[in-house]
């Protein structure tokens, strides 16, 4: 299952709290762009879509789209914060200590 850093759960809260929605997260969805290829998209959404999984890390929801759980199931979301603009970044997930 996807995993996200504090930096990352740091920032979906942030960025829930400023669209002051009840019960909002973060989605995260799979948009094809041809046959083959997909790209990862991120919405604020006031809730899960049909089928989609839920993460609550650190009180921050993200809610995974089920292609884009699957392309997920081994990364960690990771976010860059520099002033208003943040950067989210997909990689591996560190090995288990």
């Amino acid at each position: 299952m996807l995993t996200i850093t504090t930096d990352a759960a740091t920032a979906i809260k942030g960025i829930v709290e400023t669209a002051d929605v009840e019960g909002a997260g973060l989605r995260i969805y799979a948009e094809p762009q041809n046959d083959s290829q997909a790209s990862l998209e991120i919405a604020l959404t006031p809730e899960p879509g049909q089928g989609d999984k839920v993460i609550d890390a650190e009180g921050a929801t993200v809610y995974l789209e089920q292609n884009a759980a699957d392309f997920l199931e081994d990364k960690q979301l990771d976010a860059d914060v520099e002033g208003d603009q943040i950067r989210f970044s997909v990689t591996e997930q560190p090995p288990a200590v």
